[in-house]
């Protein structure tokens, strides 16, 4: 019932999803870009629930209080709590966190949005593939196309651990994409 009703409103505002739904995605580091609008959430909420993707995404703890929880656990929200301290007695980092998602998570594809913003940024953060990277799983770049009202999954990018020949497939990839605002999308400067 509630994949139909996804399904309805995804195109009752014009939206399709887009081929070829890369198997990688029910365990990976899945990128979303474009991502210049406060209304990319909702349709990449409603296309990841129609593909049956297992999409989480990172947020603060602090964003997981009542009354933000009952919004944001619903819709895949996972709080980040780096207060934990590790046997060293240091505080992990974000991508340690997060990479330690996939031990605790046999099916997950944790969201992140390089670009860090809506507003226009010519460098992305690249914490997303160091912590693919480290928990060996692959990066598979989510989409949301408003020129042409297509919400998809594009291939899957097995980290090297080179990071420059592997961030210039990732902007090759996203280079013909257009979000709701064209204007506030930039590729990563240094690779593309």
């Amino acid at each position: 019932m509630w994949k139909r009703l996804a399904q309805f409103l995804l195109r009752l505002s014009g939206w399709r999803l887009g081929p070829d739904i890369p198997p990688e995605v029910q365990r990976c580091v899945i990128t979303a870009a474009p991502h210049t609008s406060n209304w990319d959430i909702w349709y990449a909420r409603l296309g990841f629930y129609i593909m049956d993707i297992p999409l989480r995404f990172t947020i603060k703890r602090e964003w997981m209080r009542f009354p933000f929880s009952l919004l944001i656990r619903p819709l895949g929200g996972l709080a980040i709590d780096r207060r934990a301290r590790t046997e060293t007695g240091e505080r992990p980092s974000y991508v340690e966190v997060m990479a330690g998602l996939f031990e605790k998570y046999q099916r997950i594809a944790v969201m992140v949005t390089p670009e860090g913003t809506r507003a226009r940024s010519t460098r992305w953060k690249t914490g997303f593939y160091y912590a693919a990277l480290s928990a060996g799983v692959p990066i598979c770049l989510g989409y949301l196309d408003y020129a042409n009202k297509i919400a998809g999954v594009g291939p899957a990018i097995y980290p090297t651990g080179d990071i420059n020949a592997d961030m210039r497939k990732i902007m090759d990839f996203y280079r013909k994409l257009k979000g709701k605002r064209p204007q506030l999308f930039s590729l990563d400067e240094r690779y593309a």
